[in-house]
């Protein structure tokens, strides 16, 4: 997978487990200024990923990353890694 279908794939999961339009997320957005919301959201984030792309990404990791972008680096790292 390169690197924009993960972006693509990455924002779906976001888009799901925040109850966003993917179209309107992009790299660039600020997880916890621009989607709010409870950690609750970004467990099921983490566990939408694990699952969709089969990579473990720790919570603390996933909810350390800013935009959506860095949460995409550090996804493409783990999978770099296997």
């Amino acid at each position: 997978m390169d690197r924009k279908e993960l972006e693509a794939q990455v924002i779906e999961l976001v888009a799901t487990s925040y109850g966003k339009d993917a179209e309107s997320l992009s790299v660039d957005t600020v997880i916890a200024e621009e989607l709010g919301g409870a950690s609750i959201q970004m467990v099921g984030l983490v566990s939408e990923i694990e699952n969709e792309l089969d990579v473990l990404v720790q919570l603390p990791v996933a909810a350390a990353c800013k935009t959506i972008g860095e949460l995409v680096d550090k996804v493409e790292e783990l999978l770099d890694e296997e």
